[in-house]
């Protein structure tokens, strides 16, 4: 999952403990939201326009995708005018934090592991918020990062 540093960062998260995955307006990384997160899933959370742009932690998602109540507010940057509360178009996770990185790792990093080519942020133009990872590159990611993290 990708946030901007200075809209939500890792080191927010952990200092909030749980936040709500609020303002995806995407709908293939809706759909894996959706689709494919589950209570527990752990997450790489991703600084993107940031230097350097990178993996900065492990989060988990601690509540399954529900509706996204920004897209009903006029206020909010969020606001979806055509999207009915009958029929939600979008959703939102919880996710809670795991682990902070003492170092980023770099997408520049990522991009020159072998082991990461098929990782779906080291395709070029691949600019989704929220992204499939398999179990292999999480655990070569959080090795990278010399992080505690464990997946099973």
């Amino acid at each position: 999952m990708k946030s901007e540093p200075d809209v939500y960062s890792i080191q927010d998260l952990e200092r909030d403990v749980r936040e709500g995955w609020e303002g995806v307006r995407n709908y293939q990384a809706r759909n894996f939201m959706r689709d494919d997160m589950r209570d527990g899933d752990l997450v790489l959370y991703y600084h993107s326009n940031a230097k350097p742009s990178g993996v900065a932690g492990v989060s988990r998602i601690c509540r399954e995708a529900y509706t996204d109540d920004t897209q009903f507010d006029p206020e909010s940057p969020y606001y979806d005018a055509r999207s009915d509360p009958k029929t939600p178009r979008w959703i939102r996770v919880d996710v809670e934090h795991v682990e902070t990185f003492t170092e980023v790792v770099p997408l520049a990093t990522l991009k020159a592991d072998a082991a990461l080519q098929d990782m779906m942020v080291t395709r070029r133009g691949s600019r989704l918020s929220v992204q499939p990872v398999d179990k292999a590159q999480f655990r070569h990611v959080v090795k990278l990062a010399g992080g505690k993290t464990r997946v099973r």
